[in-house]
């Protein structure tokens, strides 16, 4: 189910070869790249597999972002159609002031090019590709600069897919629930490997916390997946009493570390495994994850799935391994990872070696057993008098106080020690705390030096389109006078 309507496979199936035979008929060919730019629903559904059985190149990008951006995306691509709601037409064609007008198909007009018109189009059989074939190019965050294209190919995309399915043991006919956007490697991998197994995939247009409880207690999904937020705010909201989780045996959380109070929360509150997982756009989703088949190890990543390779690097000397249990830069290789960044050859040098290894930018440490926890993000980490300060470890001390909802922690500047940390805080409904007790609560469990120097209450915390905190915002955010 997609939004409002439903669709059956052979339905899907039928609709998407009539859509490819419709954008051959206007002049798509295979290799040719397509601006995909449309919410979750079926009109996305339909136009992706076309574009697989055209064997033409997707070019995902969310709804949420403005004309400009979209338009940046859609000339470094080079794309030659775009498949946008008619309301975006023009905005994107004027922010970038294109010459040639590209073919565009438009899901809410009734026109020659409009969406409908493409579905009664011949239908086309599917084209063969090979497994390096490039299937999608997807747009980076751009935290450090423009956003950057990272090449999939077929065999990544289907790696992934057919990996997460097994490491999570997906079943043929459980229903899946999702908020997550198709246009991000996490929701494409949910919606793949939900598809490739024969599964039923729910799927609600944008995320709100009631909404996804309503539909967790009315579709009895076996499988809820998400990202740290969505569980913050399902948590904290009023409907979660009367919500039944029965249904739920496994539920999935990435793109982001959790608090292990929350997730111990989550476990208790849904009644099922939290299995969490590490993927980046880079390597078409998750290539890291628990399975709800295994014993629980909250706070970790799990394990490599199959035919990935790990090591970690020394945070002095990339060319040298980290010493046993000490943080290193995640190093990966294998069938998911990126050939490349999209015509950009610097970018692909400065991230992935001669031998395929990519330099991922997250910290993390190995145990024993080979399991892996996620210290933080490299670009993340506060340098406090030459010591380094993680974010994500004060976000778990902070996440142990009862009236805290949410956290992030991110550095403010200071001439005598370079930077200090600052926390900005979301309480629990219902609740009061002040800086003091907060500082009380830290200095009983981090290092005096570790503990933030700042704490802003604030009534949420600026998010992306999947729900990932972005850090970079709050840098960037200007803070009241330090408490005394």
């Amino acid at each position: 189910m997609a939004g409002q309507r439903d669709l059956s496979f052979g339905v899907l199936d039928a609709q998407s070869a009539c859509f490819a035979g419709g954008l051959a008929a206007r002049g798509v060919r295979r290799g040719d790249r397509v601006l995909l730019h449309l919410p979750n629903g079926a009109e996305w559904l339909i136009a992706y597999h076309a574009l697989a059985r055209l064997g033409a190149v997707v070019v995902p990008v969310n709804t949420l972002l403005t004309s400009s951006e979209v338009a940046y995306m859609a000339a470094d691509a080079d794309v030659a159609a775009m498949i946008v709601p008619a309301a975006r037409r023009e905005a994107i064609h004027q922010a970038r002031g294109w010459e040639r007008r590209l073919l565009t198909i438009l899901t809410d007009a009734s026109t020659e090019d409009g969406f409908e018109a493409l579905l009664s189009g011949h239908p086309l059989d599917p084209i063969e590709v090979a497994p390096d074939d490039l299937f999608t190019i997807c747009y980076t965050s751009g935290t450090t600069g423009r956003p950057k294209g990272a090449i999939q190919t077929h065999r990544a995309v289907f790696a992934s897919a057919a990996m997460t399915a097994m490491v999570h043991g997906r079943v043929r006919g459980e229903t899946v629930l999702t908020a997550l956007p198709f246009t991000h490697v996490y929701g494409n991998v949910v919606m793949n490997a939900a598809l490739l197994v024969g599964m039923r995939l729910v799927v609600l247009p944008r995320f709100d916390p009631g909404e996804a409880l309503a539909a967790i207690g009315k579709e009895g999904p076996a499988l809820f997946e998400g990202v740290p937020t969505m569980y913050y705010q399902m948590l904290t909201h009023p409907g979660i009493d009367a919500t039944d989780f029965s249904s739920l045996r496994c539920c999935t959380v990435g793109g982001q570390t959790m608090p292990l109070a929350r997730i111990d929360e989550v476990v208790a509150r849904f009644g099922c495994p939290l299995c969490e997982l590490w993927g980046m756009t880079e390597v078409a989703g998750p290539a890291m994850s628990h399975s709800p088949h295994w014993p629980p190890r909250h706070g970790s990543i799990g394990l490599p799935f199959p035919n990935v390779e790990t090591r970690l690097a020394s945070l002095d000397d990339k060319d040298h391994a980290a010493a046993d249990g000490e943080p290193g830069e995640l190093l990966v290789r294998g069938p998911q990872v990126t050939p490349g960044y999209w015509r950009d050859p610097v970018a692909t040098d400065q991230s992935i070696a001669s031998d395929g290894w990519l330099a991922t930018g997250d910290i993390a440490v190995r145990d024993a057993d080979g399991y892996f926890r996620i210290v933080d993000r490299r670009k993340d980490v506060i340098i406090t008098g030459g010591y380094n300060i993680y974010p994500a470890e004060l976000e778990q001390v902070l996440s142990l106080h009862p009236s805290v909802a949410m956290v992030a922690v991110a550095p403010m500047v200071d001439l005598e020690k370079g930077e200090l940390a600052k926390a900005f805080v979301v309480l629990r409904p219902g609740t009061q705390c002040t800086a003091q007790q907060l500082d009380r609560h830290c200095r009983d469990h981090l290092a005096p030096y570790k503990v933030p120097r700042l704490y802003v209450f604030v009534d949420d915390l600026p998010k992306s389109s999947t729900g990932k905190i972005l850090r970079r915002e709050l840098r960037e955010a200007i803070p009241p006078a330090p408490m005394p």
